[in-house]
């Protein structure tokens, strides 16, 4: 089994998929090209026979230190040992081919010995490649695959995997580039630069991070943060993936395993959130002009989620022969979630586009075209049950997130009209955002208890409640507002972080066992403490949870308050992005 916490995984990426790199040493998890093609590095989600790559000191053990380098995506790991001390450094350049993991092994003193191990799995670790020598190294083909190493070191082959044994000495250097490529085409035949991609890899980042507008308290936290966010955009597109991982648990040992591999509205808008909120304009370019050609069509059909290019089919299924995380099975492929209705899609798409307005990127014909659509749907489905923001798979109801959601994007509509000239039938949405308004507040909102409830008539309450003031639904200082912050502090709290919503028995995900506490929920409500005049608290909070993130600034979607311990897929953009919409609120940006 991985050995590995999830918090020891530092991210790696080229804008096209993405790799985690251990404290050991070692890469368990690569897919390749894309975020959601199969992986041919899988031991992250079984053991070592699904494959992995491993460049550390001979005699193993975690790095005793590592870092980004500076504010790029390129990893700095240090070793001292008995024998000297020595760096790895790994990275993904930008992607202009193939793709290519790079590791550069540097003596920084002494003489250490090295080992790699490399064993190349396609198709997430059921298929042995075929694998022939070449002049700078190997190159292994299966089906549509072909992965060249290129090395200046001897490689052998050792049961079915490939082990390099070698010293570094002080001032010495030795790459290692691993390649992609289709296997119809012919292998690169000469050996990558690898100081020269290094050097493009640091230019690129710092480049990018320059432009953040961000100034405050939290400066290199928020910038950390985005560029995570960045590394999870698929660049080809402009869609935004969830997590960079699919069945990381929420539950250790459970069944909560899920795929995130793919661009959810939701998660997109959020992150557009974050990024027009810190300078980043062409990225909600990228995601608007991405959003217009996945939904377009008929807005009944809309999804919650899609594929990085936009395909609508993403079918669940499971891969029996990986024993999950830490025993976590089953390991999913797809998300039948994306099937679902959830109400709350249809405003946060509109809330999403009305964003990209106010940021003042001219709104093409055919973006207001696909704005009115959904308004229509909206208008005629706004009173139906769905299974909410948190993907329940339990009965249908009538969440109040969700009705908010909905008022929200008739909300946003009228905005488009009324400050963006855009053509609308205003006078009619405004009585539409009344009603909803109306019944929300008549229906969702408990008296006795001084609190909005998860859904209509029931007593459960949920996370996403703390939004109904962020959205403008109600002010920070309504009575029901401040009502609704104090019970689900209160109710939904595990050592000060919070839970989505009750996940005992019978409770309305349909689901067995329990998960950790939900990162961006607890980032909410370090907003509404803000909010309704309770900094001092709401700064406390954040600065908790800025502890939770890994040695090198990552979250995963959640936090196991027992344990101690990330769980969840990793790195979450709705975690991410919590960071940086508190970091903001807090620095009043």
């Amino acid at each position: 089994m991985a050995s590995e916490r999830i918090e020891d995984y530092a991210l790696l990426g080229d804008l096209h998929t993405a790799a985690l790199v251990g404290r050991d040493g070692s890469i368990d998890w690569l897919c390749l090209p894309r975020f959601d093609s199969p992986a041919c590095f899988a031991a992250l989600l079984h053991d070592e026979s699904a494959g992995y790559w491993r460049i550390a000191p001979a005699d193993g053990g975690q790095a005793t230190r590592r870092s980004y380098r500076g504010d790029t995506l390129i990893v700095d790991s240090e070793w001292d040992t008995p024998g000297g001390s020595v760096r790895i450094t790994d990275f993904m350049p930008p992607r202009d081919r193939g793709a290519d993991v790079i590791r550069i092994v540097e003596g920084l003193s002494g003489r250490v010995s090295m080992r790699m191990d490399l064993v190349i799995r396609f198709d997430y670790g059921s298929i042995v490649p075929w694998i022939r020598r070449s002049d700078y190294g190997l190159i292994a083909v299966a089906g549509p695959d072909t992965v060249c190493l290129t090395t200046p070191v001897n490689i052998r082959g050792d049961h079915f995997s490939t082990v390099a044994e070698f010293d570094v000495a002080a001032g010495e250097v030795v790459p290692f580039v691993l390649t992609h490529s289709a296997s119809h085409l012919v292998p690169e035949a000469v050996r990558a630069e690898a100081q020269q991609a290094l050097v493009k890899t640091e230019s690129f980042w710092t480049n990018w991070i320059s432009h953040c507008t961000y100034r405050g308290e939290w400066e290199a936290e928020v910038r950390r943060a985005v560029i995570t966010l960045k590394a999870l955009t698929y660049a080809p597109t402009g869609g935004i993936v969830a997590a960079a991982t699919t069945s990381l648990p929420e539950d250790i040992g459970g069944v909560r395993n899920w795929d995130y591999r793919y661009c959810w509205l939701r998660d997109a808008t959020f992150t557009l959130q974050a990024l027009l909120g810190t300078g980043y304009v062409s990225e909600a370019k990228a995601w608007r002009e991405w959003l217009v050609r996945a939904v377009a069509g008929d807005p009944a059909k809309l999804q919650i989620m899609y594929g990085l290019d936009g395909t609508r089919r993403l079918p669940e299924q499971t891969l029996d022969w990986l024993s999950g995380y830490a025993g976590s099975a089953p390991v999913r492929l797809g998300n039948e979630a994306a099937g679902q209705f959830q109400l709350d899609v249809w405003g946060e798409v509109l809330a999403g586009l009305n964003l990209v307005l106010d940021s003042g990127l001219h709104c093409e014909d055919t973006a207001w075209d696909i704005q009115c659509a959904l308004m229509d749907f909206l208008e005629g489905n706004w009173d139906k049950p769905d299974a909410s923001l948190w993907e329940v798979r339990g009965p249908q109801r009538h969440f109040v997130h969700s009705k908010v959601m909905a008022w929200a994007g008739v909300d946003r509509a009228i905005r488009a009209v009324e400050v963006h000239g855009r053509q609308g039938p205003a006078d009619r949405w405004r009585a539409l955002a009344a009603d909803i308004h109306a019944d929300v507040c008549q229906n969702g909102y408990d008296a006795d208890r001084r609190t909005f409830t998860q859904s209509y008539g029931s007593p459960g309450l949920d996370s996403a409640l703390l939004l109904i003031p962020r959205v403008g639904f109600l002010p920070w200082n309504d009575e029901r507002v401040v009502g609704t912050v104090d019970a689900v502090q209160r109710e939904l709290s595990s050592d000060g972080f919070l839970n989505r919503y009750a996940t005992a028995k019978g409770a309305v995900d349909g689901l067995p066992g329990t998960e950790g506490a939900f990162l961006v929920c607890t980032f909410w409500l370090a907003d509404a403490l803000h909010g309704i005049g309770r900094g001092a608290e709401a700064r406390a909070l954040f600065q908790r949870l800025l502890g939770l993130r890994n040695d090198v600034g990552l979250l995963s979607e959640e936090y196991d308050t027992v344990g101690d311990r990330q769980v969840g897929n990793t790195p979450q953009a709705f975690s991410m992005v919590g960071l940086v919409n508190t970091a903001r609120m807090l620095s009043e940006q």
